[in-house]
């Protein structure tokens, strides 16, 4: 774990709830434990590099938390650093609520989740956003995925300040369609086998 990410999240208040409910003590010796670090490590790397979608919270003019989710091919973030992420930022439904709260504040929180193994990565970063600029262009097409049809409209870069890996309670698992292929591909196959035997049954009863 990253301490830096204590340093960040455990605000005062924070910290006289953790108090209150009895938990202050175990995380002050976690923080006391390691080193600071904000760096990705390779599991924090490897987890990002599997994962097909996340969430990233923002924060308006008004003060209202936003939650977004965003999702593509596996690997569609890129590690670029050991302290940076980057994605290819497609066209949606055109709100632009993310991109209008990152202009004025950069701040965002990031939740990766393995759900079939109830595993959960939390990343603390500051964005930068390369639309029409001179960087723009290079970077769009180092971040691309193979999605066919997708309009990239610009290049999101995240500066990892502080991550955190958050325990797997209450996390239920889920599995894609591919995640499932492995189980579902042999009963497929049974259940042909069956039907072709039935039906050469059936025409020989007939005869």
């Amino acid at each position: 774990m990253g301490n830096h990410f204590h340093e960040l999240a455990f605000t005062p208040l924070v910290k006289a709830q953790q108090q209150q409910h009895g938990s202050r003590r175990q995380y002050d010796r976690m923080e006391q434990a390691g080193p600071e670090s904000s760096r990705l490590g390779v599991s924090e790397e490897t987890f990002i590099a599997l994962r097909d979608s996340f969430y990233m919270a923002s924060v308006s003019e008004t003060g209202w938390p936003y939650i977004q989710h965003r999702g593509g091919p596996k690997g569609f973030v890129h590690v670029l650093s050991p302290g940076l992420l980057g994605f290819a930022d497609l066209r949606g439904n055109k709100q632009y609520i993310s991109l209008g709260n990152l202009e004025h504040d950069a701040r965002v929180a990031l939740f990766f989740i393995d759900y079939p193994n109830q595993t959960r990565l939390k990343v603390l970063g500051r964005i930068e956003v390369h639309e029409h600029d001179a960087e723009a262009p290079a970077l769009i097409e180092s971040l691309r995925t193979a999605e066919r049809g997708a309009v990239v409209e610009r290049a999101i870069l995240i500066h990892v300040e502080a991550f955190d890996w958050n325990c797997p309670q209450h996390i239920t698992p889920r599995y894609t369609a591919e995640e499932l292929e492995p189980v579902l591909r042999p009963l497929r196959e049974r259940l042909a086998k069956l039907e072709a035997e039935n039906a050469a049954l059936r025409k020989a009863a007939a005869v």
